[in-house]
């Protein structure tokens, strides 16, 4: 039997979002792509009525706990999204980590699989490099982030573009000499940010919503 969950309310969603402002904020390196995310979302039809998101500072973990609620389920889904942007431009900075362990901990959750990297990483520090299985753990939880609700699904849509950017061909007198590859196919979550969508269209489409808007 399927579970059946309640939609997200405007408090939650813009809890949400002020929580992502705040891990992209954590490592003081707040991108120009983050930036104009940001800048997109900031009069999101998803955030409360009349609120401008960007004009909105980054939450505690104590507001942030208190603006999500109490369900287990959506503390998880705000802790894999999190994570996600965190992990987006292939690292995962401690002030990063430092930032979603309080929210975890506010939100009373675990996040195991990334605790069990920091652990394995820690016991293998005098190695130089590691082997990129060691990810694994991280995408499967990842993978496992439930698209139950419209507000959340049209807002992953929005955030994760339809197109890489960047990619292109180098042409010389007409003949391509060189493909630079999209930034996001050497993303470490690549696979995850396109599953992660793919989901989310499928829901919208499911409820009937046009979803060709997303898909140029």
């Amino acid at each position: 039997m399927k579970t059946q969950h309640s939609p997200y309310t405007s408090t939650q969603i813009t809890a949400w979002l002020r929580g992502l402002m705040s891990v992209a904020l954590a490592d003081n390196d707040y991108s120009e792509q983050e930036r104009t995310l940001f800048d997109q979302l900031s009069h999101s039809e998803e955030l409360e009525e009349g609120a401008n998101f960007s004009d909105y500072p980054p939450i505690s973990a104590a507001e942030l706990a208190d603006g999500l609620g109490k369900d287990p389920a959506i503390a998880q889904n705000f802790l894999r999204m999190a994570v996600m942007m965190a992990l987006a431009d292939g690292q995962y900075t401690d002030s990063e980590d430092q930032v979603i362990q309080e929210f975890s901990r506010a939100l009373h959750q675990e996040i195991t699989a990334i605790n069990e990297l920091r652990q394995k990483l820690q016991s293998a520090a005098h190695h130089e490099e590691h082997h990129p299985d060691l990810l694994n753990p991280v995408k499967d939880w990842l993978d496992h982030l439930d698209i139950h609700d419209a507000k959340l699904a049209n807002l992953i849509c929005k955030v994760i573009p339809a197109q890489c950017p960047f990619e292109r061909d180098v042409k010389l007198f007409g003949r391509k000499i060189m493909h630079i590859p999209a930034m996001c196919e050497i993303n470490p979550l690549y696979d995850q940010l396109v599953g992660l969508r793919f989901r989310a269209l499928n829901y919208l489409a499911d409820r009937g919503e046009d979803v060709t808007k997303y898909c140029q």
